[in-house]
């Protein structure tokens, strides 16, 4: 039997079967027996095929992915994997065709054309990719507030996903500007004197303007600053884009190429423009905040107490806690301003400002210049205190503080302290043999009341006795065992007692681990403690004539 006569029986049982209808389909159909010849082709199909017509071979007017899906449905049967669309291109088109199995062993190939979907399914994983990149770049980003990181987080991400060097130009520090340059390897940081006019578009990037297509960058005439080591170049195509940041630019991003890859489309230019986008929110919020860290540390570096010492041959020492472990400073304080000379009293300065915290610190700061100010009135603690209540009632203040002033000057062996309390607790004194008395000074809160009253003690010190200066932080720590229960007054007198003849760093020291262990991980006001210690005068070596030995008076 001829071709021509197996097709005309294939039609036959194709007509008596499907109908002629799928002749008026408005996609290609083509119906191809099992010997791989055409039995019949419609409108649609010829147009795709222009060589397909009755009696020709499959194999000779259809594509090769066709013609094995052919021999695979017709060979097939009722199996599902057989009898499944296949797909290729043929030409521009790229095509899906799906086979319908007719009596006689005739397929009926109908031919989609998959072409603008699959460009929309590329597409859409395009953007789908781009959106996890943009996710993950913002992850990133963000992780730090480091300038220098954010720099070489976003060359890093540039290099890996835009481009195949990437260079990062800050804004100028002077004439220099600060650069990250990365090629695939580690980003290097340097400064240099550029010229942006060099490069066409960096200088209005600098400013924050648009970009300028890349079309306009002749890759050929990058200054040696703009190429980073390694790159394998030479340069095929650039593209310069802002960083934007609120209100001000964070600098500029210079994206390279190679020559054998193709150059940025469009596309392209516009997502590197969005990923510059959030590169520069994060580069001005680490560049913000690196700024204000400075701004704080400068200004934080005038509240913080002092390191205290021996001055004149009186010892003293302090210890400060913040009522939380995440700030510096709160509402006590204390200061000790020298004597000119030895002749002169040294003034001690403890105070508690009502409250806690950055607004209470501020108060501090105002009351410990105002007493630097007040220093060559310290003579008189009554007049001193009444000046200082003046200054904070006339303030925009409404807090009010207690203080605790101690004028110290050491004579022969003996230091002489004259002590006047504001409102606070007492000192406590513990002699040579671990007696412990409160030194007998009262008077009234400062910032509250027009006018304060106060007495003024008079205490000396022989040899290794100490006065202590403490906040109500000290005495009203809640812990112990329930976590509800006062440290106390008791609690610290005996502390104290146990530290009869230590040097006065010992003394603080003992007397906050006591508190902290006591507080645990209980909530607490702010805490500050100063020990004021008479020296010893004699020393006597051990027995052995090597090891230390003690003190006596």
């Amino acid at each position: 039997m001829t071709n021509a006569e197996g097709s005309t029986r294939s039609a036959r049982g194709l007509t008596s079967s499907v109908g002629a209808s799928w002749m008026r389909a408005p996609c290609p159909a083509l119906v191809v027996d099992a010997t791989d010849v055409v039995v019949e082709v419609n409108t649609r199909a010829a147009e795709l095929f222009p060589r397909a017509e009755r009696g020709a071979w499959l194999k000779d007017v259809a594509p090769g992915w066709l013609v094995e899906g052919h021999r695979r449905a017709a060979a097939g049967g009722d199996d599902p994997a057989a009898t499944g669309p296949v797909r290729g291109r043929h030409g521009q088109w790229s095509l899906e065709a799906h086979p319908t199995l007719v009596p006689g062993g005739d397929v009926v190939w109908w031919l989609v054309d998959d072409t603008d979907r699959l460009l929309a399914e590329a597409a859409l994983r395009g953007e789908r990719q781009r959106t996890a990149f943009l996710a993950d770049a913002s992850t990133r980003l963000l992780a730090s507030l480091n300038t220098e990181r954010c720099m070489e987080v976003t060359v890093d991400l540039a290099v890996e996903h835009l481009a195949d060097a990437a260079v990062l130009v800050g804004h100028a520090s002077g004439r220099r500007h600060p650069l990250a340059l990365g090629a695939g390897g580690e980003v290097t940081h340097r400064s240099a004197r550029i010229e942006p006019a060099m490069i066409p578009g960096l200088a209005e990037a600098l400013q924050g303007f648009p970009p300028v297509p890349s079309r306009w960058i002749d890759p050929a005439a990058l200054p040696d600053w703009a190429v980073p080591d390694g790159f394998a170049g030479p340069a095929g195509s650039v593209v310069v884009t802002p960083l934007p940041g609120p209100g001000f630019p964070a600098g500029a991003l210079i994206l390279l190429r190679r020559s054998d890859r193709a150059a940025f489309d469009a596309s392209e230019e516009v997502f590197a423009r969005v990923f510059a986008a959030r590169a520069g929110a994060a580069l001005s919020a680490a560049r913000l905040y690196q700024e204000q860290s400075g701004i704080t540390a400068t200004l934080m570096a005038e509240l913080l107490p002092p390191v205290l010492r021996q001055v004149h041959g009186v010892e003293f020492a302090g210890g400060y806690r913040a009522s939380k472990d995440t700030e510096r400073v709160g509402g006590d304080f204390y200061d000790v301003h020298p004597g000119a000379d030895a002749g002169q009293e040294t003034l001690a300065v403890l105070g508690d400002v009502c409250g806690k915290g950055l607004d209470a610190a501020v108060l501090t700061g105002k009351i410990r210049n105002s007493l630097q100010a007040l220093l060559p009135l310290a003579d008189d603690h009554q007049n001193l205190l009444r000046l200082l209540n003046g200054a904070l009632l006339n303030s925009r203040h409404t807090r009010f503080a207690t203080l605790v002033l101690a004028s110290v000057r050491r004579r022969g062996s003996a230091t002489h302290l004259r002590l006047t309390s504001a409102g606070h607790p007492a000192p406590l004194i513990v002699r040579h043999d671990g007696t412990v008395r409160e030194a007998p000074t009262t008077g009234t809160l400062i910032g509250a009341l027009p006018d304060v009253r106060s007495t003024t003690a008079e205490v000396t010190l022989k040899p290794g006795e100490t006065c202590l200066l403490f906040t109500d932080g000290v005495t009203e720590a809640r812990g112990g065992p329930l976590g509800d229960a006062m440290f106390g007054e008791q609690r610290l007198r005996s502390a104290l007692g146990e530290c009869a003849g230590m040097p006065a760093e010992a003394v603080v020291e003992r007397i906050q681990m006591l508190v902290a262990e006591w507080i645990d991980d209980n909530p607490h006001d702010d805490i500050a403690v100063v020990a004021i210690t008479a020296p010893r005068t004699r020393h006597l070596t051990a027995v052995d004539g090597h090891s230390p030995g003690r003190y006596t008076p």
